[in-house]
C-alpha cells in the first residue's frame, strides 16, 4: 500500500508493508510492533531519545483520556470537517499519544468523508500509545521542521502546543489548504500556576503573521475543569512545561492539594495556504 508518507534519504514515495516501510531506491525503515515507523535520520537527533519521555508520554495518556481536554478537541474536530473536502490528506504534526488526531479521524468519517490521515512526533515513547489508539492512521517518528511527506501533498495540517514550522508546513499543503495552531491563552492553567509559584505570569498572547499564510480567524476555547483527586493533578503537572521548571517549594505545594478546580484556555489559529511566497 502507497504511504502518506516519503523516504526521509531520497524523498522517494514509500510503501507500506506489514513489517516495513520501504522506497524504490531501497531504503527499508522497521515498523515497530505498535504499528509506527522511525523517519527520523540519526543526524537529525538533538538528543539519543528526544521528546516526551516514557513518564510524560504516560501522564498525557492517563490525563487526556479522561476528557478533561475534550472542548478543545470538540472544536478542532469541527473545524477539520469545515476545512476538508470529501476525501482529505491530513497531517497531525507534533501528534503526541494521538488524542486529537484519533478525534479528527473519527470525526471525518463520522460525516461521511473518507480521509488519509498521519501523524509525526519526535518521541518514539509518545507514538507507541498514538498508534494503538488509531490503528487506520500512519504515525512516524519525524521532526516537524523536516517532515518526510510530499510537497503540496496535505489539504489540513494540525499543529496542537507544538513547534510552528511554518516553512516545512507550507511546503507541505496544498494550494488553499487550511493550518490549525493552537496555542494556550493567557489564562490557560493559570489556577495551576498560582500553586506553583510565588508570582504567576499570563501567557504572551500575540498575533503573529506567517509568511505565505492568511490568518482567517481566531477561535477561543475556554472551560473551567474540576480535578477530583491527586493523580490528575499530577499528571496534569508532568505534562506540561511546568514540570521542569517549577521551584521544590511549588512542586510541594502542589502534592498537598487533593483537587483541583482549574481554567483551561486556548487559541485555535487558523490559517489559509495563500502561495504568496
Amino acid at each position: 500500500m502507497k504511504s502518506l508518507f516519503v523516504c526521509p534519504v531520497c524523498a522517494e514515495a514509500l510503501q507500506r508493508e506489514e513489517r516495513r516501510y520501504i522506497c524504490p531506491a531501497g531504503h527499508s525503515f522497521d515498523r515497530a510492533k505498535e504499528g509506527y515507523c522511525n523517519l527520523l535520520p540519526v543526524n537529525r537527533k538533538h538528543s539519543k531519545e528526544p521528546g516526551d519521555d516514557k513518564g510524560m508520554a504516560a501522564a498525557r495518556e492517563r490525563f487526556l483520556s479522561k476528557g478533561y481536554y475534550e472542548p478543545l478537541r470538540r472544536e478542532l474536530c469541527r473545524l477539520a470537517v469545515d476545512w476538508t473536502g470529501d476525501a482529505p490528506t491530513v497531517l497531525d504534526a507534533g501528534c503526541g499519544e494521538g488524542y486529537y488526531t484519533s478525534g479528527i479521524y473519527q470525526a471525518l468519517r463520522e460525516s461521511g468523508k473518507t480521509p488519509r490521515m498521519a501523524g509525526t512526533d519526535i518521541s518514539k515513547f509518545i507514538l507507541r500509545r498514538a498508534a494503538k489508539r488509531e490503528k487506520d492512521v500512519e504515525f512516524a517518528v519525524a521532526s516537524s521542521y523536516h517532515l518526510p511527506m510530499a510537497a503540496r501533498s496535505a489539504d489540513l495540517i494540525l499543529n496542537c502546543f507544538s513547534p510552528m514550522a511554518a516553512e516545512e508546513f507550507h511546503r507541505v499543503l496544498k494550494e488553499g489548504g487550511g493550518l490549525l495552531y493552537v496555542v494556550p491563552s493567557e489564562k490557560h492553567l493559570w489556577e495551576l500556576k498560582e500553586i506553583l509559584y510565588d508570582r504567576p505570569y499570563i501567557n504572551e498572547v500575540k498575533q503573529v503573521p506567517y509568511e505565505g499564510f492568511d490568518e482567517v480567524e481566531v477561535r477561543h476555547v475556554e472551560e473551567v475543569i474540576h480535578l477530583p483527586c491527586k493523580e490528575d493533578i499530577l499528571a496534569l503537572f508532568q505534562m506540561t512545561p511546568y514540570f521542569w521548571n517549577t521551584p521544590r517549594e511549588g512542586v510541594r505545594r502542589l502534592e498537598q492539594q487533593e483537587t483541583l478546580t482549574c481554567r483551561i484556555s486556548f487559541d485555535i489559529h487558523v490559517f489559509r495556504k495563500s502561495g504568496n511566497k
